[in-house]
């Protein structure tokens, strides 16, 4: 006889402690507590007749966003299809949604998951990735609306249920319903203190109000769930460094670099991209970063092979060269993503028309920037910045793009833009240190810095 997991769903496993190892691998999913891979080698050891481990192996390496793992990732996928008999049409269904994220068709895989999801609303894995991949996609909708469907069906005594909170709690901000966002945050640390995401959602929405100061103390007071032995302590580090540009504390934002965002703390693209994104927004203010953004690079796997995977990286990349001062490096990746986004490659990838439509544009943009033609970057970045979020990533790690465009209205000729942007940004939240350095470095009247 097989049972069914934690949560009811059912499961083609007769072994409990193949149930067990699967169950808390889905908690170091949520909660990024060391990577699930061995407790999933436990489960398969445990029974391996069961399809599910591999695919939830197969699925994890893939949501690192990582070209090298996509072979790796096949691998356990085809060990998956060779249990397929075994499976329920639930884990069926996980593994078809998992072939099609490997196939980069990101949105199809989604829906899969959404189905599942109307069916099974405890399925925790399912909204673990669901969530993980609008978040790749830019589906702001989603990332508050799936959590949303389904919270109302979880026990809160489940020991799961605050970190479903914790992803409603991201959407929610993501939205700007930033109260709400927080509400939820605070609620579900109420309920686990081991709930880092619950800790990031509401450092975001301190970065979206400009409350720089509390954020840091915010993270400041959290720190000992996710300084150490948490997949996302370089990311909340990159939130610190945030705050403390927003105060334009610089050496502070530097030391925090040399001592969390860089070396061997960087081991994956992901944690490379935070890196890279604190850099260029100091290479922005006028910062010589250039030594930073060449050791980022030396530690950074970028085969030619590796471009066009997904275009929030790829920016990333060649926002790191241009910092490091290789334009004609950056240049020849750009031409690699161009070439794979509008070649005849699979045009079902969701990253190929992500890229045509606003990853391409923002690369070229920032050449243009490299360059010297300061005009001509505006021109290039300011048009796509209104569809910018089907790029992916989060609002606070777009503003980069918006940064981006106030450097270029800054050395250029468009400063009329540079002020709108201002102003929109004072109307979005509080005034930052940072806001009013924009403000000085485009000349605006003193009335107008607020």
């Amino acid at each position: 006889m097989s049972y069914p997991d934690a949560r009811g769903n059912p499961c083609s496993s007769s072994h409990r402690a193949a149930l067990d190892a699967a169950e808390q691998a889905l908690w170091r999913m949520m909660t990024f507590y060391d990577a699930p891979l061995a407790d999933l080698d436990d489960a398969i050891a445990a029974d391996p007749g069961w399809m599910l481990p591999h695919v939830m192996q197969a699925g994890f390496l893939l949501s690192l966003t990582e070209p090298a793992l996509l072979a790796d990732a096949e691998t356990r996928l085809e060990k998956a299809r060779a249990l397929l008999h075994h499976a329920t049409p639930r884990e069926r269904a996980h593994l078809h949604a998992v072939q099609l994220a490997g196939a980069g068709r990101w949105q199809a895989a989604c829906r899969v998951w959404d189905d599942l999801l109307v069916a099974y609303p405890r399925d925790a894995l399912a909204l673990q990735w669901a969530q993980l991949w609008d978040f790749y996609c830019g589906d702001v909708a989603n990332l508050r609306a799936r959590p949303a469907r389904v919270l109302p069906e979880w026990d809160e005594a489940d020991p799961l249920h605050p970190h479903v909170l914790a992803l409603h709690a991201f959407g929610l901000e993501e939205c700007n319903l930033y109260p709400q966002a927080e509400e939820a945050g605070r609620r579900a640390l109420a309920a686990d203190a081991r709930a880092p995401w619950a800790v990031h959602a509401v450092a975001h929405v301190m970065e979206m109000q400009g409350r720089y100061e509390e954020g840091a103390a915010w993270l400041r007071q959290h720190r000992d769930i996710w300084a150490e032995g948490n997949g996302l302590a370089t990311h909340l580090w990159w939130h610190k460094g945030l705050f403390r540009l927003e105060a334009l504390d610089v050496q502070g934002v530097l030391r925090l670099v040399d001592a969390h965002l860089g070396g061997a703390a960087l081991q994956m693209t992901l944690q490379r991209v935070d890196a890279v994104a604190l850099l260029w927004r100091l290479h922005l203010m006028g910062e010589e970063v250039s030594g930073q953004a060449a050791a980022l690079l030396a530690g950074w796997p970028l085969a030619d092979t590796a471009a066009g995977h997904y275009a929030f990286n790829d920016i990333h990349a060649v926002l790191a060269m241009v910092a490091a001062g290789e334009v004609a490096r950056a240049e020849a990746w750009v031409a690699r993503c161009a070439e794979r986004a509008l070649g005849a490659e699979d045009a079902r990838r969701s990253n190929h028309l992500m890229a045509r439509e606003v990853g391409l544009p923002l690369m070229r943009g920032v050449l243009a920037y490299a360059r010297g033609d300061a005009d001509g970057a505006v021109d290039l970045i300011y048009p796509v910045r209104g569809s910018a979020q089907r790029l992916g990533g989060s609002h606070a790690q777009r503003d980069l793009i918006d940064q981006t465009l106030l450097g270029a209205a800054a050395l250029g000729g468009r400063r009329n833009l540079g002020r709108a942007l201002v102003n929109e940004r004072l109307m979005a939240k509080a005034p930052t240190p940072l806001t009013r350095l924009w403000a000085e470095k485009l000349a605006l009247p003193e009335a107008e810095r607020a």
